[in-house]
């Protein structure tokens, strides 16, 4: 895909995603034009002070609540990247209907607005937590999932074409464990839920790239997976409290032991490649199914699982990997 004659809009492009995936874009693939799309004004105008004013930079303050907003932002887009979303396990557990609202109706929103202003490619971020989830956040990131791929059904016979990205745990992004323990230095004393946690781990600029190299990739209906590291826990608090004192403190509620990326039956319709895995569209006709013949099929009971991944990170490499976030936390800028 040729990107410099691309209008993108990035819903909840202030986040950690949305500011690495803008940057990325500027300095790799200088876009037409790049909107970013969120409801909080500070947060738009923090962002314009921190450089983020290129000329091609458009700040269009909305919610993906909000239909008719979001089509009023997507006249003359050609690429939506959906990352708008309430995150944080606790907050959507305590407030379901908010985290209905914006994860599930405003991606919806985001989909049905997207048909409607003829955009071509639309690629909403999803999350491990999706398959086969332990919590709201969990199911709400399954609809939106499903909304997305399901959409390609009713726009089979216009230009518009929908997928997802998939992935674990982002090191250092807002809502991460990575803040905290580095709070936690200090005292000496890390805060663990169970010593037998695993998770999924990748880097923003990973993350940021996977979601470039899928966007140009993609024919619509996919979801795509990166092969990631796991870690446990309780070696990512060696690596940052090297002499830490464990305080285990029970796993909270909708919180999992390990974490899923691709589930029994999804593996029945997925594609395995090199650096990814494609599950294609389990039931439809419609298309996203060349993949088939550009990898290998999985085994009818493969699970990609955070405890059962043959890639796993020891303490030196989450050491390499938690670095770049020391500096910024010394200097007040790591969000938590």
């Amino acid at each position: 895909m040729d990107w410099k004659n691309q209008v993108v809009l990035i819903t909840g492009g202030t986040g950690s995603f949305g500011k690495k995936f803008t940057r990325t874009l500027l300095e790799e693939k200088q876009p037409k034009k790049i909107i970013i799309f969120s409801r909080d004004e500070l947060k738009q105008h923090e962002m314009q002070v921190h450089g983020f004013n290129h000329p091609s930079l458009r700040y269009f303050i909305g919610d993906i609540r909000d239909r008719e907003r979001l089509v009023r932002a997507m006249h003359g887009v050609d690429v939506v990247v959906h990352a708008a979303a309430l995150k944080q396990v606790p907050a959507c557990e305590y407030n379901p209907m908010e985290a209905i609202k914006t994860n599930i109706m405003g991606t919806a929103n985001v989909v049905e607005a997207a048909l409607d202003a003829g955009v071509k490619k639309v690629m909403t971020i999803s999350t491990d937590k999706a398959v086969s989830p332990a919590n709201l956040y969990g199911a709400t990131k399954l609809a939106a999932e499903k909304l997305t791929v399901q959409s390609n059904a009713y726009a089979a016979g216009t230009a518009t074409r929908y997928s997802c990205v998939r992935y674990g745990n982002v090191v250092g992004s807002r809502g991460s464990v990575v803040p905290l323990f580095l709070k936690q230095r200090e005292s000496g004393t890390v805060t663990i839920t169970d010593e037998r946690m695993t998770r999924f781990w990748l880097s923003l600029d990973q993350g940021v790239k996977f979601v470039i190299d899928c966007i140009d990739q993609m024919e619509g209906g996919e979801v795509f997976v990166p092969k990631i590291p796991s870690t446990k826990v309780v070696d990512l608090a060696k690596a940052i409290v090297p002499n830490a004192k464990l305080n285990i403190i029970g796993i909270r509620p909708g919180e999992k032991l390990h974490e899923d990326l691709i589930s029994t039956d999804e593996a029945r319709h997925t594609i395995e490649l090199e650096k990814m895995y494609v599950i294609q569209p389990a039931e439809a006709v419609w298309f996203g199914y060349s993949w088939k013949d550009k990898g290998n099929r999985l085994p009818d009971d493969y699970r990609y699982t955070s405890d059962n991944n043959t890639e796993w990170l020891d303490v030196e490499g989450i050491q390499k990997f938690v670095a770049p976030f020391e500096e910024l936390f010394k200097q007040g800028k790591l969000e938590g």
